[in-house]
């Protein structure tokens, strides 16, 4: 899936993933797409929560080899 943004949030613990998701959806325009790597196993419930309170679209979730990697498009 093609990203406007990749964030590399692997290594760090909550609630690090969700504040640098944060900061870098609010670099991104409306309709562009964010994607996030973490490590965190929280952070499947943290950001698939997160993005629905935000008014994002959670596109997809993959994992492999302990990193999980979700494409978020700004709402």
């Amino acid at each position: 899936m093609n990203a406007d943004k990749v964030l590399d949030a692997k290594g760090m613990a909550c609630p690090m993933p969700i504040v640098k998701t944060k900061k870098a959806m609010n670099e991104l325009q409306s309709g562009q797409v964010l994607e996030v790597h973490v490590t965190d196993k929280g952070a499947n419930a943290d950001l698939t929560a997160w993005s629905a309170s935000g008014g994002h679209e959670l596109l997809d979730t993959q994992g492999e080899g302990g990193i999980m990697k979700f494409w978020i498009k700004k709402g």
